[in-house]
């Protein structure tokens, strides 16, 4: 399934060899008062070197009632991970680091009529969004995973692509995954992607914005594994939940559709859900949202007091006051140098 389309992934490994020195006597000092060795005090007392000392690093945004907060200090926050402490060594407003985006746009019956919305209103958001040092990539998923617009810091090849976009609706019948489930959307597999195969190896700040109704059909990947390719790769995820109303049948709430994995997915990478229904301009907002988020962005860095690069997941809570909503990662995996993201 993960051959629907081909993203060639570059794997750098980064071997850093680290020699310790050690000190011989000066030739031009005196002569030792006797044959004895050293005190065992000089041995435990030299200095240990230590290797593989992991930063993490948290992207966040912090709001009260009236909007953004932009003036916190590192002395504001603090931090703990898997309820243990942590020392912040850095905080400051980050909105200078490269930017990778990914818009993964649902191009499945049920957005038949809110496709042209879409088009015209993630076009405008990048041409605001992307500087030269930025970068975006589009991909649309139905029946399958394509990756329309590959890795470019001109909005107007989007828009391009964007554009040629078109509606699948081959999809429930007739069409199967290799697990027997039909074929519909596949939402999860579109993250997977985006995030392993795209996002892994970027630098920077990472943002995946998904233009969808929420739901899944005949994804062999799951929410958790599409969360976890998300937060190893340390991407953040928008969802704007869009659907096309004559799509459905009056026995669904559209404010439901989707929407309970779609907070999950969004809650746990630190970003956002916004539900616009297909009203253009909520949609227009929801970008707009988006955009202050990413202006209004803060970079909290620790090192971890567990050095243990052992795979598990580690989970995070940053607090800048209790009159402070905080949107961040809710964890990361302590995965070694060694591997890839």
């Amino acid at each position: 399934m993960r051959s629907s389309f081909l993203l060639v992934s570059l794997l750098s490994l980064a071997l850093t060899v680290s020699l310790p020195a050690q000190e011989a006597p000066s030739p031009g000092g005196p002569p030792p008062p006797s044959d004895a060795p050293p005190p065992a005090a000089d041995s435990t007392d030299a200095p240990t070197l230590n290797v593989n000392v992991n930063l993490v690093n948290l992207y966040f945004s912090a709001r009260d009632k009236e909007g953004f907060v932009t003036n916190l200090a590192k002395s504001d926050c603090s931090l703990t991970e898997d309820k243990v402490p942590q020392t912040i060594k850095n905080l400051t407003r980050e909105h200078s680091l490269p930017l990778t985006i990914g818009i993964l746009l649902d191009t499945s019956g049920s957005q038949q009529q809110v496709l042209p919305l879409e088009q015209e209103s993630g076009a405008t958001f990048l041409r605001d969004v992307l500087t030269p040092k930025d970068e975006a990539f589009l991909i649309s998923f139905d029946i399958n995973v394509d990756l329309l617009a590959d890795y470019t810091n001109r909005a107007s090849e989007i828009k391009r692509a964007l554009d040629k976009a078109t509606i699948n609706t081959g999809a429930t019948y007739g069409s199967v995954t290799g697990n027997g489930e039909p074929r519909g959307t596949l939402l999860f597999d579109a993250v997977y992607l985006a995030a392993h195969d795209k996002l892994s190896q970027e630098a920077g700040r990472k943002v995946l914005v998904l233009l969808t109704d929420g739901g899944d059909q005949g994804s062999q990947e799951t929410l958790k594994t599409a969360t976890e390719a998300a937060q190893k790769a340390n991407a953040i995820i928008y969802v704007i939940l869009i659907a096309d109303r004559s799509a459905y049948d009056g026995s669904i709430n559209l404010s439901d559709f989707g929407s309970r994995d779609m907070a999950r997915l969004t809650a746990d990478t630190g970003g956002r859900l916004i539900n616009v229904g297909h009203n253009g301009q909520k949609l227009e907002d929801a970008f707009n949202q988006i955009k202050d988020d990413l202006r209004t962005e803060y970079l909290a860095s620790y090192t971890p007091t567990n050095p243990k690069a052992d795979g598990t997941f580690r989970k995070i809570e940053l607090t800048c006051g209790k009159d402070l909503k905080i949107d961040t990662r809710k964890g990361y995996y302590a995965i070694s140098s060694e591997d890839t993201q």
